[in-house]
């Protein structure tokens, strides 16, 4: 059975499973991120790739991956921090309020 390979997300440098700061960087760790799907969760729930998207180690296919994939893992629309569309459009309408007030009562 292939061993699930972990790397720090700051530097890329493999890190051992159990590794709580990165020997490379010093970043350290509170959880394991998927590349592909962006879950984040404790190393054990990775024991067999990513529970989600079933993402494996780089150089690896993924396993339980979903069948429509063709072994290839899902990727994501948007980065996993991204906010929703309307987050954005509102804060332009609230900047521009403000512009507007700014200047008509000036």
């Amino acid at each position: 059975m292939k061993q699930t390979r972990f790397f720090c997300e700051n530097c890329g440098a493999e890190v051992g499973r159990d590794a709580k700061q990165c020997p490379a960087c010093g970043k350290f760790f509170s959880s394991i991120l998927c590349p592909s799907c962006g879950f984040s969760g404790e190393e054990f729930l990775f024991d067999q790739g990513c529970p989600v998207c079933g993402y494996s180690a780089p150089g690896g296919k993924p396993v339980n991956a979903p069948a429509n994939t063709n072994g290839r893992h899902p990727r994501k629309s948007k980065p996993s921090g991204a906010l929703p569309w309307w987050v954005y459009a509102l804060t332009v309408l609230a900047l521009l309020g403000v512009l507007a007030a700014f200047v008509l009562f000036k």
